[in-house]
């Protein structure tokens, strides 16, 4: 063995022994209290309390109950919305901010990262203000001649879908740009200089290189989405209901343990199985394209 070689054996297993006390307490902190839900989602409801027991009667009122479907496919379909949103409104920012040789560059991206500062719930009451009946668009509206009375958007699924991809935006702009200032646009240039345009070569050289970045930005904007809570509370009100306000009330409001574990799990499962095949389908489609 060289000393190239034991150097590197030396140096993974120096990195392995510094992480370990870090995946240890993200285990714990995270894996715990997913197996007390599990456990909780097992037992038994009645007048008000839990009771140990094993029956699947949370899961079969989740699956058996028409809200709770609604309200799981409400989530599904806001989650999707808004992370093709982010997709289609984010990747030429990222695109820009990786081609981008302005001295302006760095405050491109600090405007892009001051969102992140304010909390959701101070963003939420942005976008009231700007939805509200007597908001900004409305104002705007009305004075052109649009319409003449005030147009409902907020408490509405509109005004939950915007205000959710405001909020998850900038993850996936900074995610992808990372990936794509990974990249040598000199083969997009040589793609060009044979006579492709520029949508081809964005399409069938850039596109494919930059999938990995794709499957990790929309992954994460996904479940940031699926799990979303003040936003939709606060922009979406009674006009819609989504699993983590549903799963919050039971807990909280109702004291129904047992049902609010089952509707959590629901959602973690889920979560984890529509994005997983989503990062499958997208980096199979990569695959596929570099080979070909």
């Amino acid at each position: 063995m060289d000393s190239a070689e034991k150097s590197a054996r030396q140096g993974r297993r120096m990195g392995a022994s510094l992480a370990f006390p870090a995946s240890i307490m993200v285990l714990i902190v995270m894996l715990v209290p997913i197996l007390m839900l599990f456990r909780y989602s097992f037992n038994h409801f009645d007048n008000g309390m839990m009771v140990e027991d094993f029956t699947l009667d949370s899961y079969l009122k989740f699956f058996g109950d028409p809200y709770y479907r609604d309200v799981f496919l409400n989530t599904v379909y806001v989650a999707a919305v808004c992370t093709i949103l982010s997709l289609i409104l984010g990747f030429p920012v990222a695109y820009f901010l990786a081609k981008s040789q302005s001295r302006y560059k760095s405050l491109f991206i600090i405007l892009l990262v001051f969102p992140l500062m304010v909390g959701n719930v101070v963003r939420a009451a942005g976008w009231m203000i700007i939805l509200g009946n007597a908001g900004f668009v409305n104002y705007f509206l009305q004075l052109f001649g649009f319409t003449d009375q005030p147009v409902q958007m907020m408490y509405t699924p509109f005004a939950v879908i915007v205000g959710t991809t405001g909020v998850v935006l900038p993850y996936f702009i900074l995610t992808l740009q990372s990936v794509l200032e990974g990249i040598d646009f000199s083969v997009e240039e040589a793609a060009q200089s044979l006579g492709a345009n520029f949508f081809v070569s964005f399409y069938r050289v850039v596109l494919p290189i930059a999938a990995p970045g794709v499957a990790a930005g929309t992954v994460l904007v996904f479940i940031l989405c699926m799990n979303a809570y003040a936003t939709p509370v606060l922009l979406g009100g009674t006009g819609i209901t989504m699993m983590a306000p549903a799963l919050y009330d039971q807990i909280t409001k109702a004291a129904n343990w047992p049902f609010g574990a089952s509707l959590a799990l629901v959602l973690v499962v889920a979560t984890l199985a529509m994005a997983t095949l989503s990062n499958w389908f997208i980096h199979r489609r990569y695959v596929k394209t570099m080979v070909s």
